[in-house]
């Protein structure tokens, strides 16, 4: 579906899951015009599923997706020269019940944990890695069960687990069912050596496609930040925009709006970069060559630099 727009305006495809939080933002771009004011036209091409998006930007059918820096980084190591620009900080978090024992990351040790997404998830091996700091090894001390995120947040919610480790807007909606945040994501980076929130996921482009479009590329970026500054002091938007979220109930919304916001990146690129540089090092040593691919160092060309005041 295309958003209609001025005949000059300029086309940019967006890959966009329905149920994504990139929607929640596309849905804002639209209703307030944001898109006509900065003539662009919006195609939105939509998607089953992340790996869609991977795979229509490969394609030439689309031009921008979500995706995270790691895997920027590792396809351009294996020739596909892909860039990123922070989109969300918004990161995961270790949920336990309201009146769980578990007071700290140390008290996992000999829990049953569950992990989203796998046994090479960013976040899993992260935390994995935090915690060595502190001589526990959480893979081999503790009953692991991994699983996609809704299954596992269903499984905490019926008390199978001890602790999940799960995506940021699960965390949410298991905060809205009284679950404690044991430690959030951007808690564990830090002792892995970050120096403040880092987006992990952002836009991501071909290089070649952004340098030949960097106007379109920079009023797209312009487009996107009005919509989060809506987002970020509009309470009435989220009311607006509740049926896109899922949110069951207005306390789960609250709570996706909350943690949203948080997540909204506010940092010079260069910031950003340099930490990036620091969890890549980690990701490489304990995730391995099928997490990033050959290369033991975030590729200098990961991060889009061509936006002014950045």
């Amino acid at each position: 579906m295309q958003v209609a727009a001025p005949c000059s305006a300029e086309t940019i495809r967006v890959a966009s899951q329905k149920t994504g939080t990139l929607a929640w933002e596309l849905a804002v771009i639209r209703s307030h015009g944001l898109d006509k004011k900065a003539d662009l036209a919006i195609d939105i091409v939509e998607l089953a599923s992340p790996e869609a998006g991977k795979i229509a930007l490969r394609a030439g059918s689309a031009d921008v997706m979500v995706s995270d820096w790691p895997w920027v980084s590792r396809e351009r190591t294996l020739g596909a020269k892909l860039q990123f620009y922070p989109y969300s900080s918004a990161l995961g978090a270790v949920m336990v019940p309201s009146a769980s024992p578990i007071r700290t990351l140390a008290d996992l040790k000999g829990r049953k944990l569950a992990i989203a997404g796998g046994a090479i998830d960013k976040n899993w091996l992260l935390l994995q890695a935090a915690l060595k700091q502190d001589g526990i090894d959480l893979k081999s001390q503790s009953t692991i069960v991994y699983g996609a995120p809704p299954l596992l947040a269903a499984k905490t919610l019926d008390g199978e687990m001890d602790a999940a480790l799960n995506y940021w807007n699960f965390c949410a909606a298991l905060e809205a069912k009284g679950f404690r945040r044991l430690a959030g994501m951007e808690d564990i980076l830090q002792k892995l050596g970050t120096k403040g929130r880092i987006a992990m996921i952002g836009y991501v482009f071909d290089e070649t496609w952004a340098n030949a479009n960097k106007d379109t590329v920079a009023r797209f970026i312009a487009v996107t930040r009005a919509a989060k500054e809506i987002l970020a002091t509009s309470d009435a938007e989220w009311d607006t925009i509740a049926p896109l979220t899922g949110a069951p109930d207005a306390t789960t919304l609250h709570a996706y709006r909350d943690r949203y916001r948080e997540g909204i990146p506010r940092r010079s690129i260069a910031d950003e970069e340099a930490d990036a540089r620091v969890l890549y090092r980690v990701l490489a040593q304990v995730g391995g060559r099928d997490l990033v691919g050959p290369a033991s160092e975030l590729d200098p060309g990961t991060f889009y630099q061509a936006i002014p005041g950045d």
